[in-house]
């Protein structure tokens, strides 16, 4: 019985390989991201963060992110007419705003809807469609959403400037009764 045993281990291992080869050469499965965690930087300004553009992470269809994959959010209590933040102090550092660089590089989002805003503080915050842009401290990787509907008044953004109330894919929006 060990002979068998060590007869087809070595089997075994080559026909795991060619699966796994198969799997991955394939290109239409899933594919695992190359980072499963990317911890938010305490600092928004950074130049990662001069960029938004249009993505798909999940169930919310088309959304807006900065350079670093991070969803961004709106402020129902702001203002898009004339542009202005109601988010200071402690709540921008819960919501730290997107801060304007010399040139936000865009990919998928009209350059006519980006513009900034002067924040109290004295500093420049990009906005979408008029509204102030922000990053969630409580979102821990790329394109999660955990900021969605908080208090009532955040939400993410369409690359139109419209918020993201609800999934675009019902059949998983209550896929977990939750």
């Amino acid at each position: 019985m060990n002979r068998l045993i060590r007869a087809a281990a070595p089997t075994a291992a080559v026909l795991a390989a060619s699966v796994v080869l198969t799997a991955c050469q394939s290109g239409g499965g899933y594919s695992a991201p190359a980072s499963t965690t990317m911890p938010m930087p305490a600092d928004a300004t950074g130049p990662a963060h001069a960029a938004l553009r249009a993505a798909r992470p999940f169930d919310l269809g088309p959304m807006v992110v900065d350079g670093s994959g991070f969803t961004v959010y709106g402020y129902d209590r702001d203002s898009s007419a004339p542009s202005r933040s109601a988010c200071d102090d402690a709540c921008a550092q819960i919501w730290q705003p997107v801060r304007a660089s010399s040139e936000v590089a865009l990919s998928g989002i009209d350059r006519n809807l980006v513009a900034s805003l002067t924040r109290r503080d004295g500093t420049d915050q990009v906005t979408l469609a008029g509204w102030p842009l922000y990053r969630f401290t409580g979102d821990r990787m790329p394109g999660e959403t955990a900021g969605q509907g908080k208090n009532g008044a955040w939400f993410p953004l369409t690359p139109e400037g419209h918020e993201i109330e609800t999934t675009t894919d019902t059949w998983r929006a209550d896929a977990f009764r939750i």
